[in-house]
């Protein structure tokens, strides 16, 4: 608002002619003085309250075109707008636009010329110099009017519009200086000739434009104005000009003698509108395939496993699907512990998912990958200027993950002096942004993921214990790969197909050499350098079968009958028991016999040795035979 008590202010108020201060920044009004109010018949804090475009419907790109104008030239003016009446019904005004310089940022003040008031005035004044001059002097001022009327008056009504006028034959009678510049054709080569022949013989398309179809001529016919919003007119060049026009008749005793067209340039605004459509439609068909891929991946997520992306047979795996089905439908914060590499952002999200809040977000955060200094403004986010850089406000972490799962990664590199604002808010589920003294209240459910010993941590202080126990509600442990050997090879033909789906290959199998090899290695890397090995065999295949390439390891030189896994991951019976019988005599080989205690061939495979002798038993093999130095044959 501008002060009332200031010079400024107080001309404002006093101002004659109805006027609205505008931010054409968004559009809303600012201000508004007194004559203003009664002109459109809303109160000043009613308007203060509304958009300059909530006044003028339906009018936008009309109201965006005058706007620059004044922006750019600091004065414009137009009649080309018409205001909202409080009570319904629009105005017939003049618009004044002038920039004010109040700030950093320029506003605009519009001033309103109401037309129809102006004419009951000119009337008025008019008649009464008729009365007072008698009816020689009213015959005069008839004629001055019309003359004014047909030449004048709406030349000074364009504001640097095209202008030129016809008469009922079609003939020009006058063009603007602006109409010249414009189509490319002097006054002089337009007057007396016909106009639509000259400029508006043809449609955009190509196709021939006839004058009894044209506007213009209809405005000689009905009386009408004609108003047109995309058509072309041509230049003398032969180039097409987009333009906007309006074809006002003009009488004279009653009779039709011509028309006044009234025209502007639209190409610029055409162009920008034609680019904005465009980009939306891309923008719209970007977030269809986004949709339709997100679907897809969510739908190729649920079946390709059958627990959320959790993959596996053994004990320890069973175990964990156990524990999510148990902790997933409360709200219970979980640790996850773990060595790198063994699925802990995978349990994660299986528990999101199970749980009531899956249709909101998992908001995953890396702490280890989080710079100390900004560990505050990503968690908890930060207002503008709160600190050198902070150019805008920024929603943190906790906030996105409102009604959802926030998944707090590697959460034992969290600094120590920040454990005690994630303490509090894990208890109390309030939060303030870094520069601001609002206390915002999230409901977000915390699991956190970490391959430290945080007990070790405690004792070490480096990890507050009571931070520590307020994660510590649900424990879960990802069970390292070389401890749950049933389960490469499932995990090892998982990956095998992705890595088909992703290098566009196919036809590729594991072999009961490749499966012995592969159970057979320690997996520092756990699950995730099971993938990098299967991916990289997979690139380096020959003829279908896999280049699988393990540290330490060499490829074995009797290679014996193999039982290639099929695509469809489906094993006859015969097929399977080979395959049973193999992976025995792969654990016998790999323990040197030995069959229960630490490092035997049962502990290897997840067995019990009890199981264990049973199927050796089933399959008529002696765990002695792999205490010499032979070794019967696959």
């Amino acid at each position: 608002m501008i002060p009332t008590a200031s010079p400024a202010g107080a001309a404002f108020t006093a101002l004659a002619e109805p006027a609205l201060v505008v931010d054409p920044r968004s559009a809303a009004i600012v201000d508004a003085n007194p004559a203003a109010e009664r002109l459109l018949g809303y109160p000043a804090a009613a308007l203060r309250a509304l958009r300059i475009t909530d006044l003028h419907r339906g009018q936008r790109p009309a109201l965006v075109v005058f706007t620059e104008e004044v922006l750019h030239r600091g004065l414009a003016h137009t009649r080309s707008l018409s205001p909202l009446k409080a009570g319904g019904g629009t105005l017939r005004v003049e618009y004044a636009g002038t920039v004010l310089r109040a700030g950093a940022e320029p506003l605009i003040l519009l001033t309103m010329a109401d037309l129809d008031a102006r004419h009951r005035r000119d009337v008025d004044a008019d008649a009464d110099g008729t009365l007072r001059q008698g009816i020689d002097e009213w015959k005069r001022v008839e004629r001055l009017f019309h003359t004014i009327e047909r030449e004048n008056q709406l030349i000074l009504k364009a504001a640097g519009e095209g202008i030129y006028g016809v008469n009922a034959d079609g003939k020009t009678t006058f063009v603007n200086p602006a109409a010249e510049a414009l189509l490319g054709w002097t006054a002089e080569e337009l007057v007396g000739k016909d106009m639509h022949s000259l400029v508006h013989h043809h449609r955009a398309d190509g196709s021939p434009y006839p004058n009894h179809d044209c506007p213009i001529y209809a405005a000689f016919r009905n009386g009408a104005v004609q108003t047109v919003a995309d058509e072309v007119f041509w230049r003398k060049d032969g180039t097409p000009l987009w333009v906007e026009y309006t074809s006002t008749p003009i009488r004279e005793r009653g009779a039709i003698i011509g028309a006044v067209i009234v025209f502007r340039d639209v190409s610029q605004r055409r162009e920008a509108e034609e680019k904005l459509r465009q980009a939306l439609a891309e923008v719209d068909s970007l977030r269809q395939r986004l949709e339709r891929e997100n679907a897809y991946l969510q739908e190729e997520i649920r079946l390709e496993s059958n627990h959320r992306g959790i993959i596996g047979r053994s004990a320890a795996i069973q175990k964990t699907l156990r524990q999510i089905d148990l902790v997933a439908p409360t709200d219970a914060t979980v640790l996850v512990t773990g060595e790198s590499g063994t699925g802990k952002e995978l349990i994660g999200r299986a528990i999101h998912e199970a749980s009531g809040r899956r249709d909101r977000p998992l908001i995953r955060v890396n702490c280890a990958a989080i710079p100390r200094e900004l560990f505050e403004s990503e968690f908890f986010g930060h207002v503008r200027g709160a600190f050198t850089g902070a150019l805008r406000d920024r929603v943190g972490r906790f906030e996105l993950a409102d009604g959802g799962t926030l998944f707090l990664d590697e959460v034992g590199e969290i600094p120590l002096e920040l454990q005690g604002k994630l303490l509090r808010i894990l208890q109390e589920g309030q939060f303030e942004r870094v520069g601001e003294e609002r206390t915002r209240s999230v409901d977000v459910r915390v699991i956190a993921a970490t391959n430290r010993d945080l007990r070790a941590e405690v004792r070490a202080g480096r990890f507050r214990e009571d931070l520590y126990f307020r994660l510590d509600v649900f424990p879960i442990h990802s069970v390292p790969l070389r401890e749950r050997v049933d389960d490469v090879a499932p995990l090892a033909l998982h990956f095998l197909r992705h890595a088909e789906r992703k290098l566009k290959i196919s036809g590729l199998g594991l072999s009961e050499e490749d499966v012995r090899r592969l159970a057979g290695y320690a997996w520092p890397g756990n699950v995730r350098e099971l993938q990098n090995v299967i991916e990289r065999a997979a690139i380096l295949a020959r003829k279908g079968r896999l280049a699988i390439d393990l540290p330490g390891s060499t490829p074995s030189r009797t290679a014996p009958e193999a039982i290639v896994m099929p695509s469809d991951g489906l094993l006859t019976e015969e097929e399977r028991r080979q395959l049973d019988r193999r992976s025995l005599i792969a654990a016998l080989e790999l323990s040197g016999g030995k069959v229960s205690g630490p490092g035997g061939a049962a502990e290897r495979l997840g067995l019990r040795p009890t199981t264990f002798a049973s199927r050796l038993k089933a399959h008529g093999l002696d765990p002695r035979a792999w205490r010499s130095a032979s070794r019967p044959s696959v």
